[in-house]
């Protein structure tokens, strides 16, 4: 096959929703962009999520309490956060990273650092939608986490105390107050932390699908693989089957797939994959009005646009294992904890989420030269952080200070754990 021979102003690799919201800002800025991504559109992690602008969504993964519990969650089956075996061997450097990121002093930091980056998600995103024709898919309802039992309502409070300290506004509410917002939802004996600010997207991948069009109107899309970036001194090269692509510039927003050209960049980014699912029962009005998630199970119940979504979990596994069946098993046992009568779901899905052991993404400059900006590794935040990250990405492009501090979130913070 012959290769393309392209020439851009700035390359993006990744057309997930963080590579068009990135697209979408400098596009807006005048800039010549060509995104490449081998599939169509934000149908990976920016579909299948759970579909919260998660501004509250402060804590990382790993803190004091995670690493107390690490063995037991790691390798018991059915919990929230849990490792393919097979997968171990080439998890473990990521894994040590991990726990030295869940120590106090680190898991403050790194909670500090994502309370930063998520101060006005919120807004942002109302803005993005209103210009994309996507305001009407944002629900303003708020959120909650639910508590089973008392002693994990309890519990909640200094948690709570922790994020209002933080800069996020939430209420605890008992079980009455609970049954006031939502009725369908079982008694429980503990109660709910209610986040009243929260967004809640009643279909992102209709949204994203508003965003892709918006943004291929005016951007070239190539779709093949990225497979090989190298530096020039005219710019970049970006290779891959049947392509060859001149670039002055590469925003790399590949999502999990962004290690092994982050590499090729110069830099060395301790990246790994979380693997998500969902499971999802159509129904014509979903039996809650907001996302909920009951915490001691590690999902979220999202009432999207003609069906319920159970999205959620945490498994470590890599790119290449199968989905496992055991997973989706255990979302849907969940879900009828909650709601015993569900029947079979209508569908189930397994997507990637790129994952950093402090539970940050690397936005800004690569180490090797501010011609490569990375922008992967959002984790559970992905679709959250779309828009600040495009923000940020936006003001280096055109040579502006950042909008805000992006000392925590540099390439070059990792270099003492190699």
């Amino acid at each position: 096959m012959t290769a393309q021979t392209l020439s851009t102003e700035i390359a993006i690799i990744g057309a997930g929703v963080v590579g068009l919201a990135i697209a979408e800002r400098l596009l807006a800025e005048g800039r010549e962009v060509t995104l490449i991504d081998p599939n169509p559109p934000g149908i990976g992690a920016s579909y299948g999520n759970a579909g919260t602008i998660a501004d509250y969504a402060v804590m990382p993964v790993g803190t004091p309490d995670v690493l107390k519990n690490l063995p037991s969650l790691l390798f018991n089956r059915n919990s929230p956060l849990a490792i393919r075996r097979a997968a171990l061997p080439s998890l473990a450097p990521w894994l040590l990273r991990f726990a030295l990121q869940s120590l106090p002093g680190p898991a403050a930091r790194n909670a500090a650092a994502i309370a930063a980056l998520l101060a006005d998600a919120g807004p942002l995103w109302q803005g993005l939608a209103a210009r994309i024709g996507g305001t009407d898919i944002l629900q303003k309802r708020g959120c909650l986490y639910l508590y089973e039992t008392e002693t994990a309502y309890r519990a909640a409070h200094s948690d709570m105390a922790s994020r209002r300290n933080l800069g996020i506004a939430v209420d605890l509410l008992a079980p009455h107050e609970l049954r006031q917002l939502e009725p369908n939802l079982p008694e429980v004996q503990g109660g709910a932390a209610f986040f009243p600010k929260a967004v809640f997207m009643a279909d992102p991948g209709q949204m994203v699908q508003h965003l892709a069009r918006h943004v291929t109107a005016q951007a070239e899309m190539v779709a093949t693989p990225a497979e090989r970036l190298t530096r020039l001194p005219s710019g970049l090269r970006i290779e891959g089957p049947g392509l060859h692509l001149h670039a002055r510039r590469v925003i790399l927003a590949a999502g999990a797939h962004s290690r092994a050209l982050a590499r090729h960049a110069g830099d060395r980014i301790p990246l790994d994959t979380e693997r998500g699912y969902h499971v999802e029962w159509d129904m014509p009005t979903p039996r809650i009005t907001r996302p909920t998630c009951p915490t001691t199970r590690g999902f979220y119940l999202c009432p999207m646009s003609g069906r319920l979504r159970v999205a959620g979990t945490v498994e470590l596994g890599g790119l290449s294992l199968p989905p496992s069946p055991h997973r989706i098993d255990r979302l849907v046992e969940g879900a009828r904890m909650i709601f015993p009568d569900l029947g079979d779901p209508s569908r189930t899905w397994m997507g990637f989420r790129p994952s950093l052991p402090d539970s940050l993404p690397v936005i800004g400059p690569s180490s090797a030269g501010a011609e490569v900006i990375l922008a992967f590794g959002h984790g559970h935040i992905g679709l959250t952080l779309a828009p600040v990250t495009a923000t940020l990405v936006a003001d280096l492009v055109m040579g502006r200070p950042p909008s805000r501090d992006i000392t925590a979130v540099s390439a070059t913070r990792f270099r003492t754990l190699w």
